[in-house]
């Protein structure tokens, strides 16, 4: 576990996992004591929440259960393993898209 100020933060970094409009309600809690860890998982939250809307949208084109459960499966473990790193105070990025979500939301301080 880290520091107090992971704890201070954490309850938005939970929040922000709970759908998009969770990580929208955590945005808004982080806007007056701007903690760190918390905009880390709210950045982490947000890639996985758009990615579940863009993915889910390519893969309804195909009518095929293989390919609709291996999404659902890859985003469950984004969600879960965020989720988790959350819970423990751990500042992880989710695997494989992780590191791209810090770069691209990198606006949310």
């Amino acid at each position: 576990m880290q520091s107090d100020y992971a704890k201070q933060g954490k309850t938005a970094a939970i929040v922000a996992y709970i759908t998009i409009i969770g990580t929208i309600v955590a945005f808004f809690m982080n806007q007056d004591n701007k903690n760190m860890f918390a905009s880390f998982h709210i950045r982490q939250a947000l890639g996985v929440n758009i990615s579940f809307y863009i993915l889910g949208a390519l893969v309804s084109i195909f009518d095929s259960w293989a390919i609709s459960s291996a999404f659902y499966i890859f985003i469950i473990v984004l969600w879960v393993f965020g989720l988790i790193t959350a819970i423990r105070e751990e500042q992880k990025t989710v695997p494989i898209l992780g590191p791209l979500f810090q770069n691209w939301f990198s606006f949310i301080k």
